[in-house]
């Protein structure tokens, strides 16, 4: 059994050590937003809109897997804020075209900060060289699924 009381036929499992860490950085970083008022979705629209531009609302949900009902709220939260704004499509009045302000661009480089903290954190006891190798395996293992 290991220290924490973890089964070794768990910690034998690279997908149970993937799911735990995931979790616990999940768990680390929604804290520290939410002592923002802010949620991980808010986080994954901004770098969204800085890393593709503008999107209709229907586009955004897609691309972000976010039901379009809870997007509405997402984008709401962040139209409240100033950090997007949501206008009519003028080639079709139907759709909502979604853009980054400003104090998007700000607010997103404050929670990408925020974000390296935790990282770092919880990266800790690996050498530079072995978190960049792990960040280069998971990648490769993300762009695979």
């Amino acid at each position: 059994m290991a220290a924490d009381g973890t089964p070794p036929t768990l910690t034998a499992l690279t997908t149970y050590l993937l799911s735990k860490t995931g979790k616990a950085a999940r768990g680390r970083l929604a804290a520290q937003l939410a002592a923002q008022g802010l949620r991980l979705w808010h986080m994954a629209v901004l770098a969204a809109l800085a890393d593709f531009g503008p999107h209709t609302q229907r586009e955004l949900a897609e691309r972000l897997t976010i039901d379009p009902s809870d997007m509405v709220k997402v984008l709401d939260d962040l139209t409240a804020a100033g950090h997007v704004t949501r206008t009519r499509d003028p080639a079709d009045r139907r759709r909502v075209r979604v853009a980054l302000t400003g104090s998007g661009t700000a607010a997103l480089a404050a929670q990408v900060t925020q974000a390296e903290s935790v990282q770092s954190a919880l990266l800790a006891p690996l050498t530079p060289q072995e978190r960049a190798t792990l960040h280069a395996l998971l990648l490769r293992i993300h762009e695979a699924s």
